[in-house]
């Protein structure tokens, strides 16, 4: 079998935290795509799950080292389209908001408002 090297890069900016919900934005780019040009799934599920846990923390800046992560247990991912090019958004929204268990539901869309991921997370918190 031959060795491969494989290499991407992912970016995106954390748009807004409130209460009620998380919002992110991703620019798709060459770092992105799969071999067949399309947004890796992976690269989907990464920019959700960080949206989902900037909600969970509730605004606070993730730190190295923190005291309090809100860590995933659970990841449900549905990918229902791709994109090759464009802006998309993620927001999440709590399903249920609890003590120490917190389940959240994160779309991804493009611009036009079509879903490409719906993502439902389930966050521990040692608080």
């Amino acid at each position: 079998m031959a060795d491969h090297s494989l290499a991407g890069q992912i970016e995106f900016e954390i748009t807004g935290v409130n209460e009620q919900e998380a919002t992110g934005e991703m620019t798709v780019t060459a770092g992105i795509l799969n071999p067949f040009g399309t947004i890796h799934a992976g690269a989907l599920v990464w920019f959700a799950d960080v949206v989902a846990t900037n909600l969970v923390l509730g605004g606070e800046q993730p730190q190295e080292g923190m005291d309090n992560f809100p860590v995933a247990i659970t990841l449900n991912a549905q990918l229902l389209t791709n994109r090759r090019d464009g802006v998309l958004t993620a927001l999440a929204s709590w399903m249920r908001r609890g003590r120490r268990i917190s389940t959240v539901r994160t779309q991804v869309t493009d611009a036009d408002g079509a879903v490409l991921l719906d993502l439902t997370s389930t966050h521990v918190s040692a608080r």
